[in-house]
């Protein structure tokens, strides 16, 4: 991406950090796939194990926040994992409305047999740790900002 403030005239694709971020993107999930599929979990599923290995017994709306998923998105995820036997959702005892979000044992089992997939990206992405760690800040704040000026 050059220096130069963006003119009217589009240029050629690559010129475009959306493209750039939007490619990435789907660079990373196809490295994901194989990785993933030996453990039967797409991308959203994986980052869910992940997200209720951290904390269990997660609401849905605290699920969707920081995966940045609509509920709409979100609960056939749940069902599906549900119905795998993965998860397990049941009513807050405090309040109804609320759906909280826990795994099973089989769920548990699928986490540590995951706990494996974050070093073997960071072997596969063949960068050091200090060039991820700036990219990952930098992406952190473009999310951010982004988020911000779409409220």
């Amino acid at each position: 991406m050059s220096d130069e403030a963006p003119s009217s005239t589009p240029g050629a694709l690559d010129d475009f950090l959306c493209f750039s971020v939007y490619s990435t993107g789907l660079a990373v999930n196809r490295f994901y796939k194989p990785l993933l599929d030996r453990l039967g979990l797409t991308y959203l599923q994986y980052l869910l194990i992940v997200l209720l290995r951290e904390k269990d017994g997660q609401t849905v709306s605290e699920i969707g926040e920081q995966l940045f998923l609509e509920s709409s998105t979100l609960t056939p995820l749940i069902k599906r994992m549900e119905a795998a036997g993965h998860l397990t959702r049941r009513r807050d005892s405090k309040d109804e409305r609320v759906v909280r979000v826990s795994l099973t044992d089989q769920g548990r089992d699928l986490a540590a047999q995951a706990a494996c997939i974050p070093g073997e990206v960071f072997e596969g992405f063949g960068m050091p740790l200090e060039e991820l760690k700036t990219l990952d800040g930098a992406l952190k704040i473009l999310r951010k900002k982004l988020f911000e000026k779409a409220k």
